[in-house]
């Protein structure tokens, strides 16, 4: 009996030991996987950020002042056209110096973290861009240029993300909580990560963008990853009247195809795609020095994982053409700033939180009370509530008991993440 108690005891010490060592080694290989990620992200300079800038979002509160949800958060999204850090195998154009914008969203994320709204700005647009810092150097204001030129400000060869976020607060009146820049390179190495992401092709010149981008792509539904993702959203040529907003459209279908595959296809439950995901992410990505960790970065992650597929919704700034140029249109793009300002839906639901029964929209008042505050004094309008006498009807309100009404350069232009992934994908077809 002695003899079996010993074994049994033999065999425990060797289980604990065992599992000891696994568990060690685990937390070992964990460590190191923590580590390698930290290792990948970049980040950039915050000199040359304005130093007027929005106020910080601030929860929404209760009746008796206390929070109701979260502050919103805004995030500043970049895809950058530099051709540094092996991007021209990709690109094109060898010879081409510094960077440019090829897309920017500005992501809001609700109060109550159960919506979200995309607002692409056409890098063509016409702004005004203010003072910008470049190497230690203040370069002067500008007006009336095209928009993603504020991402070329110094000729820097990752491109200047803040004077892109000094750009964007001051037209917006909304401030930036981050900002993230991704390149050609980091774009198909994230659509390859998740295994091609499912998107519709629309009509196209197949062999023009074989021979211009040296792709090939059919039209109708197929799964893209690697260069021919990147081509899908990059490439203008090819596509409807080769116009930058036809592209804005793919763009934001396969942005809205990409959450899906994340969401709904085992994604998050697949610890080795998931892996490959936040590696490809971490090597990807310019971020601003508070999102400067993988935890930081998950934590964000976290917050968008929160919000339904169904409450994800893009749009595009209201706009006109202006000779090969874009002009903002107006009162319509001030009202779709404070829409975001409010923590409002593109039909102008409160979702701040505090929300309690709808209020019917309706058209009472003049286009100038719907002014967007400038970036220096961004309260100053941001508590009008929207009412436009030229607005089409759309939405309802929350909380407030005044008026909603949403223009239709809003409300004909929303493209929901679950809408038909074949629908609104070209401009001028």
């Amino acid at each position: 009996m002695a003899t079996v108690g010993w074994m049994r005891s033999h065999k425990l010490r060797i289980g604990v030991v065992a599992v000891a060592t696994l568990a060690v080694a685990t937390a070992g290989t964990m460590g190191y996987l923590y580590l390698h990620l930290n290792r990948n992200i970049k980040t950039y300079s915050v000199a040359g950020l304005a130093t007027s800038r929005p106020p910080v979002a601030t929860p929404a509160a209760t009746a008796s002042g206390e929070p109701a949800a979260q502050a919103p958060l805004n995030l500043l999204l970049i895809g950058s056209d530099s051709r540094s850090n092996g991007n021209t195998a990709l690109g094109g154009g060898a010879g081409v110096d510094g960077a440019r914008s090829d897309t920017t969203i500005l992501l809001h994320i609700s109060g109550d973290r159960k919506h979200a709204t995309g607002v692409s700005i056409p890098r063509d647009a016409l702004v005004d861009i203010p003072s910008c810092e470049a190497n230690g150097t203040w370069l002067p204001a500008q007006t009336h240029v095209m928009f993603n030129s504020a991402f070329a400000e110094g000729d820097l060869a990752d491109g200047n993300p803040i004077c892109t976020q000094n750009t964007v607060e001051a037209m917006t009146g909304i401030r930036i909580d981050h900002t993230i820049v991704v390149d050609f390179a980091g774009f198909a190495a994230m659509s390859s990560a998740v295994g091609g992401v499912q998107v519709c092709v629309p009509t196209v010149n197949s062999t023009y963008l074989e021979q211009a981008y040296g792709i090939t792509l059919a039209s109708g539904m197929q799964t893209l990853s690697g260069k021919a993702a990147l081509e899908y959203v990059r490439a203008r040529e090819g596509f409807g009247d080769n116009s930058d907003i036809g592209r804005m459209k793919r763009q934001q279908a396969f942005l809205s195809a990409l959450v899906k595959k994340i969401l709904t296809a085992g994604t998050l439950e697949d610890p080795i795609t998931m892996y490959r995901l936040a590696d490809a992410a971490t090597s990807a990505l310019t971020v601003d020095s508070s999102l400067d960790s993988a935890t930081a970065l998950i934590s964000l992650a976290l917050e968008l994982k929160r919000v339904p597929l169904a409450n994800l919704e893009f749009v595009t700034t209201p706009w006109q053409y202006d000779g090969a140029r874009i002009d903002l249109v107006q009162p319509d793009t001030d009202i779709l700033w404070t829409l975001l300002r409010e923590d409002r839906t593109l039909e102008g639901q409160d979702v701040s939180g505090t929300a309690t029964a709808p209020a019917s929209a309706s058209a009472s008042a003049s286009p100038s009370s719907s002014a967007s505050p400038s970036a220096t004094d961004p309260g100053s309008a941001a508590s009008n509530r929207l009412t436009t006498s030229k607005a089409k009807s759309s939405g309802s309100a929350g909380s407030s008991s005044t008026p909603i009404t949403i223009p239709s350069g809003i409300t004909d232009n929303i493209r929901k993440a679950d809408a038909d992934p074949c629908s609104d994908l070209t401009f001028g077809n």
